[in-house]
């Protein structure tokens, strides 16, 4: 399979599971979970064609490990990064290190030196234990900016955290005393 189709399709189950199941006519359960049938009718009927093998190429070849299948292997879901309110993934808390980063562009640092790190539309912020990671995910956005949070005092203060499955840090938010640039 082509790299390019391979983007292409992450793209599109990154919109479909994360933000616009009705977009194809695909239900998420609670826990993100769609019924990989479904989902295969669903883009069907939007013009797109998926097989079962191009799904697992995609799950099994992500770095950043967004997707999941379940054991029996008849339904996927994202394993963060949710908008659509019918997903509520129950992340279990977690001791974060003493320092997370995250990537954004330079567009968006009068916000945040304003609010802090917000969810926005999505569930939580998402954070890094790696600069290479988060150097990664800003570079998408425009200039890139590493922002350095100040985790575990964050923890101390009574924030929490939470680790998806793939790596990815969690919380709800990072006020801008937590904050300072790389």
């Amino acid at each position: 399979m082509s790299k390019k189709l391979l983007d292409e399709t992450s793209k599109f189950l990154s919109y479909v599971l994360r933000h616009e199941p009705q977009a194809i006519g695909l239900e998420l359960d609670t826990d993100g979970w769609a019924d990989i049938d479904a989902l295969i009718s669903g883009a069907a009927r939007d013009g797109r064609t998926l097989d079962r093998q191009l799904i697992q190429q995609v799950v099994d070849g992500s770095d950043k490990k967004r997707f999941s299948t379940s054991e029996d292997s008849q339904r996927i879901r994202a394993v963060q990064g949710h908008s659509t309110k019918t997903v509520d993934l129950q992340f279990k808390e977690k001791r974060p290190p003493a320092t997370l980063y995250h990537g954004t562009a330079t567009r968006f640092m009068a916000s945040i030196n304003e609010q802090g790190l917000i969810a926005g539309s999505r569930h939580h912020v998402h954070l890094s234990q790696e600069v290479e990671t988060a150097s990664a995910v800003g570079q998408r956005y425009g200039t890139l900016v590493i922002l350095k949070v100040a985790a575990l005092q964050m923890l101390e203060q009574g924030y929490t955290f939470y680790q998806a499955e793939n790596g990815v840090w969690l919380t709800e938010q990072v006020p801008v005393k937590f904050i300072t640039t790389l």
